[in-house]
């Protein structure tokens, strides 16, 4: 049986050598523990934790950039603010700018006083804007070379700092000084004339003084009075034409035997015009008609026989006529006296028209007329073709769409266009459609020939029996192919209608332009109405900015005190855990020391035995 035998050598301490290990150990690990605490950070060096210390190293610089820009979103935030505040000072000033406008129509006022008045607010409104500025910038007061180029009409605020797996960027907010500036050097600010006309369209649309339909739009001219723009329409009408004045003096009297008018009524027929219509053609309809005294009697048995008045006539006639496809009507109205606004029933006249039963002709005429015992009760021999409205002949003129600042596709068209009265369809167009269109960079149609490709590109999808060309310099044709579409007269129509140009009502007067002149106060009013409303709109945007602002700085405080949290996370000491720990450290290097000294005397020990 082997017995464990413990060595005891003079040579080599074994217990003393442990001993001691453990003990530097221990030091190692208070001398650790012991900067943890004093320093706060359980990662001071790469050597602490290489991935920590450059996660936090990156995310503490991080973080100075971010304040960084926090503090230049602040002077961002100061410069929307004064240029806001010079917005708001600017409206008040326009309202007391109508005010006096108001004032001056009154005929018993000093419009001399009123004019001085109206110079000293317009020089109030250039000082505000010239005063606007903030670190030297002026957002109100611009010199941009083209003002609705977003490519130069920018200007922007620090917003941030962000890192990604590609690297970092400094992130702005950008400030569109198209929609902000009241005044720039070469023209375009709110309170100046815009220049970017685009008149008629190309002819889909015409000027008039008045607003001739409910949708025609706004147009200012160069004075600063105020027109409308109206779409252009073609509207198709029935064959028709007027009788000759019906004898209200000498009743018609069928009581004598054999008296009777009779008439020969063609309806409806089509164009024999190969130019308008291609062959072969409908001949109409054609009826013999014979009125007597049963037909009277028919349609009133108690005029006896005697027809007295031309609405008697005409009812008369619609009996046989009506059916067959045709209407006389004698619901004309007179003035009586003629100057007088007195409307009333006018006895002699009448027409006759077609009702379209017959094919796609529109087409009424009389032929063989006679008349015995009485006379023709107003009734000649005549004809007349409708009026087919299903082809609109436009005057082209060149127009350009400008650039339209923050708006990177420029001015925009849009209108509404149907054929016949069918179902409208919605379209639109731009400067960047036009120039892809037309191989272009100005966004200009300039012939007749480009409108024809524009609106071929735009409507042949839709309206696939459009016929569009231009006839000549100066004019487009649009119409339905005849070869296709017959119709004619009533119900036949090309129709643009809601035209709307983005940038209108497109002020033509600079407000620094308007003076005395009693006869366009009006115009005037009109006009401050049209740039009160651009510079509560630019006010609008800067409210916004201003919001996204405050936004953004909030969540850059956050944003920084996130990672703040995040890094003491990483690095920072639990001072709880660390004090406990060098407790224990501390406890236990005293029994290291306790042992290291037990493990030393053993050897003083065997010493003693050999010198007894």
């Amino acid at each position: 049986m082997l017995v464990g035998l413990y060595v005891t050598s003079i040579l080599t301490n074994i217990a003393a050598t442990n001993a001691l290990q453990t003990l530097r150990t221990l030091n190692s690990n208070m001398e650790r523990t012991q900067q943890q605490v004093s320093s706060g950070l359980r990662v001071q060096t790469a050597a602490d934790n290489v991935a920590y210390w450059s996660i936090s190293t990156t995310m503490r610089s991080d973080t100075d950039a971010i304040a960084a820009a926090s503090d230049a979103l602040g002077l961002g935030t100061a410069k929307v603010d004064t240029a806001y505040q010079g917005m708001e000072a600017v409206i008040d000033v326009l309202d007391e700018f109508k005010a006096k406008l108001v004032t001056a129509k009154e005929t018993s006022v000093d419009k001399g006083q009123i004019q001085l008045e109206l110079d000293k607010l317009k020089e109030q409104v250039v000082s505000i804007a010239n005063g606007a500025s903030f670190s030297g910038e002026n957002w109100l007061n611009t010199d941009i070379a083209d003002i609705y180029d977003n490519t130069i009409n920018k200007s922007s605020v620090v917003s941030g700092f962000t890192r990604t797996a590609s690297g970092v960027s400094v992130q702005k907010m950008e400030s569109d000084l198209s929609s902000i500036s009241l005044f720039n050097t070469t023209g375009g600010g709110l309170l100046q004339a815009d220049a970017r006309d685009a008149y008629t369209v190309g002819g889909i649309r015409y000027p008039t003084s008045y607003s001739s339909y409910s949708d025609s739009t706004v147009y200012y001219t160069d004075d600063g009075s105020m027109d409308w723009m109206t779409p252009e329409r073609s509207t198709g009408s029935a064959g028709l034409f007027a009788l000759n004045n019906f004898p209200d003096e000498a009743p018609l009297d069928f009581n004598t035997a054999g008296s009777n008018i009779s008439f020969t009524l063609l309806l409806d027929k089509e164009v024999e015009d190969p130019s308008q219509l291609p062959g072969p053609y409908f001949g109409g309809v054609s009826t013999t008609i014979t009125i007597t005294k049963a037909d009277v009697d028919a349609y009133d048995a108690s005029l006896g026989g005697v027809i007295s008045t031309n609405t008697q006539f005409a009812g008369v006639l619609n009996r046989q006529l009506n059916p067959l496809g045709a209407l006389v009507s004698a619901d004309s109205f007179m003035y009586d006296p003629p100057d007088s606004k007195n409307r009333v029933h006018d006895p002699k006249k009448m027409s006759i028209m077609t009702l379209q039963k017959n094919g796609d002709g529109s087409y009424v005429g009389i032929s063989n007329l006679s008349s015995t015992g009485v006379s023709n009760g107003g009734l000649k021999e005549n004809s007349a073709y409708g009026l087919r409205g299903s082809s609109l002949s436009l005057e082209f003129q060149d127009f350009t769409l400008y650039n339209d600042g923050e708006n990177e596709d420029g001015i925009e068209i849009n209108f509404n266009f149907a054929v016949n009265g069918a179902s409208q369809k919605s379209y639109s167009f731009d400067r960047t459609y036009v120039n892809t269109l037309l191989n272009k960079t100005d966004g200009t149609v300039a012939t007749a020939e480009e409108m024809e490709t524009l609106l071929h590109s735009l409507l042949d999808a839709d309206w696939p029996n459009l016929v569009i060309e231009a006839t000549d310099a100066t004019h487009v044709t649009i119409k339905s192919d005849p070869a296709v579409d017959r119709k004619w007269g009533s119900g036949t129509s090309i129709t643009f209608s809601q035209i709307r140009v983005s940038n209108e009502p497109r002020p033509a007067l600079d407000f620094i332009d308007i003076e005395e002149n009693p006869d366009n106060i009006d115009n005037y009013l009109s006009y401050i109405e049209t740039a009160k409303s651009r510079v509560v709109d630019g006010a609008a945007f800067l409210g916004s900015l201003q919001q996204r602002l405050d936004m953004q700085t909030s969540f850059n405080s956050t944003l920084m005190d996130n990672i703040e949290s995040g890094v003491s996370r990483l690095v920072d000491t639990d001072m709880e855990e660390a004090s406990a720990r060098l407790s224990a450290i501390q406890t236990q290097q005293q029994l290291a020391v306790q042992t290291l000294q037990i493990a030393n005397s053993s050897s003083e020990t065997i010493m003693q035995l050999f010198n007894s």
